[in-house]
């Protein structure tokens, strides 16, 4: 797939793709988009679906050269390969029998409009276009619009071809001759602006197609977010298309030019240079084994709650505060890991394990630890864990496993599962000698895993172990969902999570990336090719936003789009295609783990002061104490009970100024922490250049509004019963979709309990 077929050069610029992509092209409908990226490196980048063809399995693009990604893509020749195309996406075209309807297109907004056009015209419109360019070499597709067109104008700058003149004088020509029913415009941003002043004037409705101002395409970071009507859209997952008329074009075109000085460097990247399985491992794991108990009596349980916590071993704080991908957490040496597995008192009834939410047998590993078996340990974690090492990394063992620790009722520290299970997966890794667990015969059964996060891998693993054939579908180009885009490598290098899914696919787990369940191919399609059971983990990605003036500023984005940036698209590097903003003076708003992500990664990207603000105090805020401790190191600021209220932007549309409402404690809310209360008169304006907005998700909606019956919560999530089944009996569903925002653990429990409900009912033994 994404083969390119043919290539056509409509201009100096301006070229045709027909590209090899069979599911798109079955899929796709007058108005869909896809994203293309052209390269590891490259940037992610809309285009919209100009034909289709579900017999030969293509689609066809029409790209013109403004930057470095379409540049790089045009470069490309017949047989090359596109490194992804993912789609199609967003919303089709309304199309009815409105009347009479004039469609606007501008330069190479003509290919978009050709869909548009030949929907119109089977639905029995009298359809009249107007194709407009600066010169006649950059009008295109004429032939094929006067194909589906009643009568077409073309309106040239120059005048070299048809009238002089701008599109809104070829689409007042009609308007003042015939009355028009309905108006389509798609082009550059200022052309579709003007085009619906003049229908305004009219009183024609409107509309226009944004996918220029996308990133994603795929609802998860927030960049293509406008105000249509006085509220905060999302292209993406709105649109593309809206009513011309409520669109504040303004704003967007500010938007827009947000990268453009960093673009305009970017393309000097393309001036010309001088040419100068191992066997699993038997061994019984249960307390009683003659192994344990003489663990048990080496030592009296004083001597061993005697010996301190150990420290986590951490990189110097002012070198790492500069470092984007070095790991802040050294690991434990095996040293300190046999010490600390000593602190483990091998209790009869573990209540350490009450708080694992995948049930990981936590003595049985440490003590392995204990005896020196360190393979062995590893082995036991992946019983129950798909991502130990992950897990040993991002979970919150204070709040779960290690709060459940007797050592806590006895007044000491508890003993460090979270650093114990890094050091065991570590040492596997590194060792060369890496185990996969003990798989059932194969059952013929395929089953379907909608997104590659921490519930989609667990829920995969698991099937795996129990025979089934497992697909994994991917929206994005990489495998991982969070783990990749949302965590960054000073916390969780890619390695990392890289390892653990290639031991998913020795597993039998298939992956399938650039697959958008709901768009690319349906629950439908699924079940039609053979899948039995469907399992959704597509996240809670769909960034949210204050809703306060100011906002939709240049350089105010959600974390959600900063850390994918910076994180899954490699932003800061130098050889990448993606641009970033190099804040100086940067606010992150919030106070989870996101936010410490985000505010950390803006000082290892150059910021002199990166601010953490968040309404209540320190005491109430969610993230993980070690990761606020690690941003005190690293020169983060902390303003607590403080919450902005306005930004201010300049000329330009740039944020430079926050205005913040300084807070109290109240009483405590639903979730038990004291409510905020704004303080009556008191606020404070900084300086800033840049705000990153981290106050939640919520579900993305491509995926539940695509399955017809299926019932969903108050906030979009899905519905589930105790065994994560909704309420379409073959469709399971877990992690942020069903929690709305929660912890890789959390995620993963949901994964292994929809797998063992699934593999229950499949068995047909419910």
């Amino acid at each position: 797939m994404n083969k390119i077929i043919s290539k056509e050069h409509f201009s100096e610029k301006v070229f045709k793709l027909v590209v090899a992509a069979p599911l798109i092209a079955k899929s796709r409908k007058a108005g869909h988009f896809v994203i293309v990226r052209v390269g590891e490196k490259g940037e992610r980048m809309p285009l919209t679906i100009a034909e289709a063809d579900p017999v030969k399995g293509t689609i066809t693009l029409v790209v013109q050269e403004v930057g470095l990604s379409s540049t790089r893509l045009c470069e490309l020749n017949e047989g090359d390969y596109i490194t992804d195309v993912v789609g199609p996406l967003g919303k089709a075209t309304h199309i009815e029998n409105f009347g009479t309807v004039v469609c606007a297109g501008g330069g190479v907004g003509v290919a978009p409009m050709l869909p548009i056009v030949q929907a119109l015209k089977a639905a029995g419109n009298r359809v009249i276009t107007v194709l407009a360019g600066r010169s006649k070499e950059l009008i295109i597709l004429e032939k094929e619009m006067r194909e589906s067109s009643d009568e077409v104008i073309i309106m040239t700058d120059d005048g070299s071809y048809g009238k002089k003149g701008l599109v809104t004088a070829g689409v007042e020509e009609v308007i003042l001759r015939e009355k028009v029913d309905k108006c389509f415009a798609i082009g550059p941003a200022i052309m579709m602006k003007f085009v619906c002043l003049l229908t305004k004037k009219y009183d024609i409705p409107t509309d226009v197609s944004l996918n220029t101002i996308m990133v994603d395409g795929t609802g998860m970071c927030g960049a293509c977010r406008i105000t249509v009507g006085g509220k905060t859209k999302f292209v993406c997952v709105d649109g593309p298309e809206f009513d011309g008329h409520q669109v504040d074009f303004d704003e967007m075109l500010k938007r827009m030019g947000a990268f453009r000085d960093i673009e305009r460097e970017e393309i000097h990247k393309l001036d010309p240079v001088d040419p100068h399985v191992c066997e699993v491992t038997k061994s019984q794991d249960d307390r009683t084994a003659p192994w344990r108990e003489a663990l048990r009596k080496s030592m009296k349980p004083k001597e061993r709650t005697a010996i301190p916590r150990v420290k986590m071993n951490e990189l110097d704080p002012e070198y790492r505060s500069h470092s984007r991908k070095e790991e802040v957490n050294l690991g434990l040496n095996e040293e300190q890991a046999l010490t600390e597995a000593k602190r483990c008192l091998d209790c009869a009834n573990p209540s350490c394990m009450e708080g694992c939410p995948v049930g990981i047998n936590i003595p049985g590993f440490i003590k392995n630890i204990e005896r020196g078996e360190f393979l062995e340990a590893a082995r036991v974690l992946k019983k129950t864990s798909a991502l130990p090492a992950v897990c040993g990394r991002v979970c919150p063992q204070e709040k779960q496993c290690e709060s459940k620790c007797i050592h806590l009722k006895m007044g000491h520290e508890a003993v460090a599962i979270g650093y114990l299970e890094r050091f065991a997966a570590d040492y596997e890794r590194e060792s060369g000698q890496i185990s996969t667990p003990e798989l059932a015969p194969k059952n013929g059964v395929k089953v379907a895993v909608v997104g590659s996060g921490p519930a989609g891998l667990s829920f995969a693993g698991d099937m795996a172990k129990m025979g089934y054939d497992v697909t994994v579908f991917e929206a994005l180009h990489e495998i991982g969902g969070v783990l990749k885009y949302g965590i960054p490598e000073f916390r969780l290098p890619n390695k990392i999570v890289d390892v653990e899914i290639e031991n998913l696919s020795k597993m039998g787990v298939e992956f399938v990336k650039d697959c958008i369940i709901g768009k690319t191919v349906s629950v439908e399609d699924l079940q039609a090719e053979g899948y039995k059971g469907v399992f959704v983990a597509s996240g809670a990605g769909l960034p949210n936003f204050m809703n306060i003036p100011g906002e939709n500023s240049i350089n105010i984005m959600s974390s959600n789009e900063y850390l994918t940036r910076v994180n899954l698209m490699d932003a800061a590097s130098e050889d990448s295609d993606t641009p970033v903003t190099f804040g100086k003076r940067v606010i992150v708003v919030g106070g989870g783990n996101t936010a410490m992500d985000s505010v950390r990664t803006a000082r290892r990207l150059g910021a002199e002061r990166a601010i953490i603000v968040y309404r209540r105090s320190e005491a109430e805020m969610p993230a993980r104490i070690e990761e606020v401790k690690h941003a005190k190191e690293e020169g983060v600021e902390f303003m607590t009970l403080h919450n902005p209220l306005e930004y201010i932007a300049d000329e330009q549309g740039r944020v430079k100024q926050v205005v913040l409402q300084k807070m109290e404690l109240g009483e405590p809310d639903a979730s038990g922490r004291r409510s905020p209360v704004a303080i009556p008169g008191a606020t404070v304006t900084l300086d800033i250049d840049m705000a990153i907005v981290s106050v939640g998700v919520s579900p993305n909606p491509i995926v539940p509004n695509s399955i017809p019956g299926l019932e969903l919560g108050r906030k979009g999530t899905i519905a589930v019963n105790d065994d994560m089944q909704s309420s379409i009996p073959a469709i399971y569903a877990g992690g942020d979709i069903v929690r709305g925002g929660a912890t890789v653990i959390l995620a993963m429990g949901d994964g292994r309990r929809a797998a063992a409900a699934m593999d229950k009912q499949l068995r047909g033994a419910v």
